[in-house]
């Protein structure tokens, strides 16, 4: 079974930075796009940023252009969330999604997505 497993959240001031990390493990085949979505309480999830991981291409939610990077690492399959200049609108649990080939089923893709983690942006 493929998992992804999410750090890198926490506790931070307005105008602090944090940095997510989200590995993907299990029969892979190929990592396709990896994706960050959050959900704030009372809120739908959220896309907040997505990286092909082949290309490399990037998209981000208008809220988050400019303050927020998404990377990855595809030797690792890792995606990061290089999140600066928060605001406490950014509060939210976070969660990393993929899109996953894996080895028992090359003509298919599946979606995968981690348990969460909090981040918290306050005073």
């Amino acid at each position: 079974q493929v998992q992804l497993v999410e750090s890198g959240g926490g506790l931070v001031q307005p105008g602090g930075s944090l940095r997510l990390s989200c590995a993907a493990s299990g029969p892979i085949f190929r990592v396709n796009v990896m994706s960050w979505y959050r959900q704030a309480p009372g809120e739908q999830r959220e896309l907040v940023a997505v990286i092909a991981v082949g290309a490399g291409s990037t998209n981000y939610a208008d809220s988050v252009k400019g303050r927020f990077t998404i990377s990855r690492d595809n030797s690792k399959n890792t995606v990061y969330l290089q999140m600066n200049n928060l605001n406490p609108e950014d509060t939210a649990v976070y969660y990393c999604n993929a899109l996953v080939t894996t080895i028992s089923s090359l003509s298919t893709q599946y979606q995968y997505w981690g348990q969460g983690t909090q981040v918290t942006v306050s005073s």
